[in-house]
């Protein structure tokens, strides 16, 4: 998102610390759950919760309201200047002197805060993101007091920029309209917590993951790590393993290491010599030739295999260690070559040996308070990605380093993203959000005169730093300095390059708000396209929640508070303008719910269209652009209940562009589109291999449920991973072949359906705006709901053609089969899958259906 140079994924610590298996070994002590919380100069003091934030304490203990609820960003500020202690008295319920080495681990502390143990300084934490351990082994007795002190983070960064006199920084603060905290860049925290143009300000204070003692004698394992290589030329599978161990014994610990695994009928033994200190051990596992490696695929594009793996370290005095784990194998490619007939290189991806169409959307914090961030909102929020037949998501730079349950779940559903090293999901490593494009298209009004400082900080940090160790640490996929980024056109000229949003070159993010959307000729031909979109707001049940009856309207000062983009309120009605009528109800609420309605129709809309020309641009080259072979459009998920670009609202309630995401990045899919009076429609695959299929093409008025005319062409091969032209027509002759229709009274919509059972979705194409049309009438829409097994079936009927019918079951949480669908039939039977148990008499009473005539 712009306004962004951030770090896109910088992490490189592969695995959580990982605990010795033999008693004899380690001991460990959590120290999760209750602390207590006090402010700077005590005069509030509470419990709290570990992981935990003291927003989230002072909400729970009734201090404050729900920081979301209206104008509470800007009531609360008070909460991130002041700063809290956490503390906490504790017992070892072992015997602490039988130990050689005692650690004090943080995974993860927010932000800037010294710690003590028994009232002696053992260290400090400045950066939220990294792990902490702490040498308590002198400090450390039976009975304990642990304490962290924070400094508040807004202050802090304040200081920080002050310190820093020898040039500026920019920017010194977010533009106004995001009412945010300034010198974010000082301080290694979530970026976004000092506000965003979709997020409010909340620079949270705590003790954000685990804390826990750990205690051992002889040796600690640290971590390990693994990444599988593919050899080209052997077409063999192998595993390149490190362990980091702490040899606390003062001499010598030799052993053996044992690495199984079975399914692969893979087993190889190790000796191992561990000298005391710090010691890695490198391994390098052969897979078995002559068993089947099953390759981890991404979504649809085959299964997302693991084969359970063991590493037993088997070490003197029948002390051992044992690690499982499950490893997958993949190979991924980024390929930057020459294109006949075109400038500029390629830029797409190869997994497995096959180029795959990146299609998905970008990823950023689902709450502003992550103690908030379950498994299951995690998991509910990546399954409504692939139920919308995504395969990749984009985590953006300037969030978190997402927990290890994100990874594991995209690993399992097919997701591919970036970040752990052993994660198949991820397939690229990215230095940083927009900072190249912020640097040479000058967006911070840089003097010419200076920018060799800022280019020369540019190269260190993510060239000759983050770049060096990224490549040191894993070889196995590949690294862009930024992103958006030309890619090996960037390297030649030095890193940066003249013009980061070249078309021909690497991936573009595009963002347009004032040209209407519906004229594809207004989207770059690129090669990869990891940014773009249009705001709505989300739904009146998610913003009833945290407003009240004088906020319903959308030039309210709540409306106003709450858009972070400016001229964003004014930029939805310019786009919804183009199209459509402005709502005409008496009724002011009413009327906030049908522009909230109409926002959501445009922006499905305005993405459909964009997102439906890169996908039919990749096969491609037209006046020497094309070849488009990614398509991520910002953003999929919401941090708060506001307008933004996502497509899952806070929570996870599917807006209508999430069901137009599901149709739009189907894995087959016809593309209509004019040009010029001429109709035409493309078949896209993404499917892996060919198969027959045949289109068909409907007109329909839109005064008659019955189609006007149908034709269907033969059958023919569609190309697996091809985007080809199927079918041209003039828009005249279309229409005088088919009787009494003209551009403003019809409809077109087509199908692609397979000698097979797989078809494509329904689309359509509009001749007309829609606040032109002839012959729509307002459409009398029932539903009789009626349970099936553990979903609900939503037999709907119509009067008339009905655009856009949105069916709501307010805050009941589930998603529909489809919606925001052109019904141009009599009925039409939708699924409803709910996400907690209710009953047919709970959807009866929430269930309303809005199509486009009703708010006229």
């Amino acid at each position: 998102m712009r306004f962004g140079p951030l770090l896109l994924l910088l992490l490189l610590l592969l695995l959580p610390l990982c605990g010795a298996g033999s008693p004899a070994l380690s001991r460990s002590l959590s120290l999760r759950g209750g602390w207590r919380i006090r402010s700077g100069n005590g005069s509030l003091e509470l419990p709290g919760e570990v992981p935990g934030c003291v927003h989230s304490a002072l909400r729970r203990r009734g201090f404050i309201q729900d920081p979301y609820y209206r104008f509470n960003d800007l009531n609360y500020r008070w909460i991130s200047l002041d700063n809290w202690t956490y503390s906490k008295n504790f017992k070892i319920p072992f015997n602490i002197s039988n130990w050689q080495k005692v650690n004090l681990i943080f995974e993860g502390v927010d932000t800037v805060a010294k710690v003590l143990l028994n009232n002696v300084p053992i260290g400090k934490t400045d950066n939220m993101f990294k792990r902490y351990s702490f040498d308590i082994t002198s400090v450390v007795s039976n009975v304990n007091s642990l304490e962290l002190r924070f400094q508040s983070p807004v202050l802090y960064a304040a200081q920080q920029s002050k310190a820093h006199t020898s040039y500026s920084v920019p920017p010194d603060c977010p533009p106004l309209v995001q009412k945010g905290q300034c010198h974010v860049n000082f301080i290694r925290k979530e970026q976004s917590s000092f506000s965003w143009d979709w997020g409010p300000s909340f620079p949270t204070q705590g003790i954000w993951k685990d804390v826990r003692i750990e205690a051992y004698n002889i040796c600690h394992l640290n971590y390990f790590t693994f990444s599988p290589i593919y050899d080209n030329h052997t077409q063999v599978w192998s595993l390149e393993i490190e362990s980091s161990f702490d040899v606390v014994s003062p001499k010598p610990i030799s052993g053996q290491v044992i690495v199984s695994i079975p399914k692969l009928q893979t087993q190889q033994t190790y000796s191992i010599e561990l000298q005391p200190g710090e010691r890695i051990v490198e391994l390098f596992v052969k897979i078995n030739k002559n068993v089947t490696v099953e390759t981890w695929w991404p979504r649809g594009h085959g299964h997302q295999t693991g084969y359970n793996m063991t590493i037993l370290f088997k070490l003197v005095r029948g002390l051992s260690i044992e690690k499982s784990t499950k490893v997958y194998f993949r190979t991924v490619e980024l390929i930057e070559e020459p294109i006949e007939g075109s400038q500029g290189l390629s830029f797409y991806f190869k997994i497995n040996g096959l180029p795959i169409f990146l299609k998905g959307s970008n990823w950023i914090p689902a709450d502003s308070f992550q103690d908030r961030v379950t498994s299951d909102l995690l998991r509910l929020l990546l399954q409504s990605a692939v139920d919308a037949n995504m395969n990749t998501l984009r985590v953006w730079g300037g969030g978190i380093y997402e927990q290890d349950e994100f990874y594991r779940l995209c690993d399992e559903l097919g997701i591919m993203i970036r970040r752990l090293k052993y994660h198949p999901s991820i397939i690229v490593w990215g230095g940083n959000n927009e900072n190249e494009a912020a640097l040479m298209m000058n967006w911070y009004n840089i003097r010419a005169s200076e920018l060799h400082t800022y280019i020369n900080d540019y190269v260190v940090l993510y060239v000759k730093n983050i770049r060096k160790i990224v490549l040191a640490e894993d070889s196995s996929r590949p690294f862009i300095i930024s992103s958006p980024t030309n890619g090996a056109e960037s390297i030649k000229e030095g890193w940066l390059s003249v013009n980061p949003y070249d078309s021909n070159f690497g991936d573009v993010h595009f963002y347009d708000y004032i040209n209407d959307c519906w004229n594809w000729k207004v989207f770059p031909k690129a090669r990869f396209v990891s940014e773009y979109g249009y705001q709505s707001w989300p739904s009146f049940s998610t913003l009833e929640k945290v407003s009240s009856k004088e906020d319903w309207s959308y030039n309210s000062k709540f409306s106003l508070h709450r858009q972070h983009h400016a001229g964003g309120n004014d930029e939805m009605l310019l786009q919804i303008g183009f199209h459509f009528k402005l709502p005409e109800s008496t009724d002011p609420l009413q009327t906030f719910k049908d522009t909230i309605y109409l926002t959501q129709v445009m922006q499905a809309q305005c993405v459909k269209v964009e997102t439906e020309f890169y996908r039919r641009s990749r096969s491609e080259i037209v006046r020497g652009q094309g070849y488009t072979m990614g398509a991520l459009y910002w953003q999929l998920n919401d941090i708060w209940q506001a307008p933004s670009w996502a497509s899952l609202e806070y929570g996870g309630k599917w807006k209508m562009l999430h069901y137009f995401a599901r149709h739009f990045f189907a894995p087959l899919l016809p593309v209509g589109f004019e040009d010029q009076d001429l109709f035409f429609i493309y078949g896209v695959s993404d499917l892996s291999s060919d198969c027959k299929a045949k289109l068909t093409v409907r007109i329909h008025t839109w005064s008659s449920l019955e189609p006007l005319c149908s034709s269907e062409t033969e059958y023919f091969v569609m190309k697996a991973g091809k985007a080809v032209l199927l079918y041209e027509e003039f828009v005249p002759i279309l229409l005088e072949n088919c009787g009494n229709c003209t551009r403003r009274s019809c409809v077109v919509s087509f199908y692609l359906s397979t000698d097979s059972q797989l078809s494509s979705p329904t689309n359509y194409h509009f001749l007309s705006s829609l606040s032109e049309t002839v012959g729509l009438h307002k459409a009398h829409i029932t539903a009789v709901i009626s349970q099936q097994g553990n979903t609900f079936a939503f037999d709907l009927e119509t009067s008339a053609v009905a655009p856009f019918v949105w069916l709501d079951v307010g805050s009941i949480p589930g998603r529909f089969s489809d919606n925001g669908f052109l019904m141009t039939e009599r009925t039409r039977t939708v699924l409803f899958y709910p996400w907690q148990p209710t009953s047919k008499s709970e959807l009866e009473q929430s269930f309303r259906v809005t199509s486009l005539m009703d708010i006229y």
